[in-house]
This record gives structure tokens, C-alpha cells and sequence, in this order.
């Protein structure tokens, strides 16, 4: 019974955080001082096309019909729910037009994917695992080493760390290209050993430079966790116990560590799915980051809700997983 009222009362918290973060994402835009249509108007014009008064004037008309502008902003977000829920459909991209802003977020949220979760998942388990001994063999030479390493890695810009891989190991030791996309120009996109080769060896510098930063992060984190476990009076019963040490770390330390690192892994999976801005535009690696900042350079509204929209889902999901398991992996929480 505590579970079911609990459960109904997250599931209607995490409609509501939907509803409030979609209105946002929808009235935000739309107090932005650019005007959209004028600025495709005012691309086509730069580009030698002549049109008279009428015919912008009709252009104008049939640009705000085709992209949702029409009406006031109330009207405006009433046609844009019924078009969510009757299909999740966002409308056509404003700056590449005719093409839906759905078929572009099909396109790049592949690349982002497997590379956010890939070096998320490695970094969270390098960093973990190594920040977990260090922190409870806090006295030895190699836990002051990697400490010291990793303080000195943390507080750098990430831009810092992504140019620093691109000059080595891009230009000054050619040994990774720099692409202008996730595979070399040239190499057909399949299922074959040549282009998946290709697409690891372009994702190589940005995974990199991900896992970098990552990794300094989770390893700092682990690590002042377990000093902070290693310390408690249950692991100095497990020593009068007699228990070994490595018993003790991976038994009693690591595992009443781990759970606040589990909540941020869940956190941080929901993150991917807004792509990483900073890591793409360095690497022009073609992701749902780029695509966020083309759509925000050329004030396209219809796939800035697009983008932001699937971000706030993953996030609100990955929250209301974690609150309903939580439970079941520490005991000491209750439902309430």
C-alpha cells in the first residue's frame, strides 16, 4: 500500500515536472528578440533573391503557417501540445527546411549515444574502482600518486584538455584524424569492418578527452567516499574480526559507497541525451550537441524544443527509476 500511493505520487510529480519543463521549453524562445522567419527571409535575400511586397508578404503568411508561428502565443502553444500528443511530431526544422525536426534528431542522436554512454560507463567504472582502493588505502605511496594526478586533471577547463589531445595526437603525432563528422570523407556507411574501423578511430580523441575528465570526477568522488566509510565503526569491527582487507573494502566500503554513485550514473545516463555541446563542436562530431547549437544559432525554435524536449524526458525518467529502486538497493531507505 505505501508503495502504490509513494509510486502514484512520483508518477504524477514527474508529469508535472513534463508539463511546467515543456512550457518553459516552449514560451522561452519566443521572448528571444529573433524573429525566425526574417532571418530565413533574410538568408534567401543575401543570396541574390529578388521577391516584391506581395510576395514577401504572402511568403511571411505561408512561412508562419508551415512553422506553427501563426496566432497568439496561446494558440501558438495549444497547436504546439496537439502535435506532441498526437504524435510527438515537432514541426519542420525553420533553417533546413523541408526536412522534420524529427528526422534530424533520428539522424544525430545515434552518434551521441554510443559515445556519451560508452565513455560514461567506462569512466564511472575506472573511477570507482580506483578511487575505491585508493580512498581505503589512503596511506600508500600509489594513493597519494593517483590523488595528486587526479587533483591536478579536475580543475581544467574541459576545452583545455580536448585541444591539448587534438595538437598531440591530431597534428603535432598524426596518429587520429580530426573529421569533419563521425566517419572520414569517402567511407560509405555499413555494416562492414571498414567503416566501423573508421568510425572508432574519429571517436577516438573525443572519447578520450571525455573519459579524461570524467574520470576525475568519479575517481575524487569514490575516493572521499570511502575515506569517509572506512572510518565508520563497522569496518573496525570487520578488523577485530579478523576479516581481510580486501574483504573489507569490496564487502563493507564499496558497496555502502557505490550507492550515491549508482544515483548519479542513472543521472548522468539521462544527461547523454542532450548530447555534449562543448565535446562536439571541438571534435565536429555529429551529435545532438552540434545539432543543439546549429538550431540555436539560426534560431530554430521548432528544433531547440525538439532537442530539449527528449532531454527533459530522459532526465525526468531517469529520476523517477532511480526514486522507485532506490529502495530496493539500500535498505535503509523507506517508502513514505
Amino acid at each position: 500500500m505505501r508503495f502504490t500511493k509513494y509510486l502514484i505520487s512520483r508518477i504524477i510529480t514527474y508529469f508535472v515536472v513534463i508539463f511546467v519543463s515543456m512550457t518553459f521549453v516552449f514560451l522561452i524562445p519566443r521572448f528571444s528578440p529573433i524573429d525566425p522567419v526574417a532571418a530565413l527571409i533574410g538568408r534567401l535575400t543575401a543570396q541574390g533573391s529578388y521577391m516584391d511586397a506581395t510576395a514577401l508578404e504572402a511568403m511571411q503568411k505561408s512561412l508562419k503557417e508551415t512553422f506553427g508561428l501563426e496566432g497568439s502565443i496561446f494558440e501558438q502553444y495549444i497547436s504546439f501540445w496537439k502535435r506532441i500528443l498526437a504524435g510527438g511530431d515537432f514541426g519542420p526544422s525553420y533553417a533546413m527546411f523541408p526536412t522534420s525536426v524529427n528526422q534530424l534528431i533520428r539522424e544525430s542522436l545515434p552518434w551521441t549515444i554510443w559515445l556519451l554512454s560508452l565513455t560514461t560507463i567506462i569512466s564511472w567504472f575506472l573511477g570507482n574502482i580506483i578511487g575505491a582502493i585508493t580512498g581505503f588505502r589512503k596511506d600508500r605511496w600509489y594513493s597519494k600518486v593517483l590523488e595528486d594526478i587526479a587533483m591536478v586533471i579536475r580543475p581544467i577547463p574541459y576545452y583545455i584538455v580536448a585541444l591539448t589531445l587534438i595538437l598531440l595526437l591530431s597534428y603535432i603525432f598524426p596518429i587520429f584524424p580530426m573529421s569533419a563528422g563521425g566517419s572520414s570523407i569517402g567511407v560509405k556507411p555499413s555494416f562492414s569492418w571498414i567503416f566501423i574501423k573508421d568510425v572508432l578511430k574519429t571517436a577516438f580523441l573525443p572519447a578520450l578527452s571525455l573519459i579524461i575528465v570524467g574520470f576525475g570526477w568519479w575517481f575524487l568522488s569514490m575516493d572521499a567516499l570511502s575515506r569517509n566509510i572506512g572510518e565508520e565503526e563497522f569496518v573496525s569491527f570487520a578488523e577485530v574480526k579478523g576479516l581481510t582487507e580486501n574483504e573489507i573494502m569490496f564487502r563493507y566500503v564499496m558497496k555502502n559507497a557505490m550507492l550515491p554513485q549508482v544515483t548519479a550514473l542513472a543521472l548522468s545516463m539521462g544527461t547523454i541525451f542532450s548530447g555534449s555541446l562543448i565535446t562536439e563542436i571541438m571534435f565536429s562530431y555529429p551529435g545532438i550537441g552540434m545539432l543543439l547549437y546549429r538550431a540555436i544559432t539560426s534560431a530554430d525554435f521548432n528544433l531547440m524544443m525538439g532537442i530539449i524536449t527528449i532531454s527533459v524526458f530522459a532526465v525526468a525518467t531517469a529520476c523517477l527509476v532511480v526514486d522507485i529502486l532506490y529502495p530496493f538497493v539500500d535498505p535503509r531507505v523507506r517508502y513514505r
